[in-house]
């Protein structure tokens, strides 16, 4: 992943924050939301692009576009820089392989111990019923 060219291909756009804060809300645009192109971005290996394509699909848009908001801070550049880390994180992840997952085998043994246990409670419980 190249964040120099991943810079570039980012827009942002600032706009009024919601919740409490009086008169500081509803003057000063320090929300700030950030917009990344995932489907014609060129910062990303083609085995990269697909697995980020796989994974995000459910927080694209129809365009293929990201968006991902900020209104931590009561500061536009500091809410500039979180958002930025909260798509490299989003992006890291989701391009990371998934390790593949090794099917246990039981040894045969296990499978014959537990068979004989069944086997011996089910004999027990039978005992104990009323014979005529």
């Amino acid at each position: 992943m190249n964040t120099e060219l991943l810079q570039k291909e980012i827009d942002y756009k600032a706009v009024a924050s919601s919740g409490p804060g009086g008169q500081n809300v509803n003057k000063v645009a320090t929300k700030v939301q950030l917009y990344f192109d995932v489907l014609n971005s060129l910062a990303f290996a083609k085995a990269e692009h697909e697995r980020i394509k796989v994974t995000l699909h459910q927080q694209l848009t129809k365009e293929g576009i990201l968006q991902i908001n900020c209104q931590e801070s009561r500061s536009q550049s500091k809410n500039k820089e979180l958002v930025f880390k909260k798509l490299l994180a989003i992006l890291s992840k989701a391009s990371v392989i998934p390790k593949l997952r090794k099917k246990r085998i039981i040894p045969r043994s296990i499978k014959r111990k537990r068979l004989n246990k069944k086997k011996k409670h089910s004999e027990k419980k039978k005992d104990r019923g009323f014979k005529f």
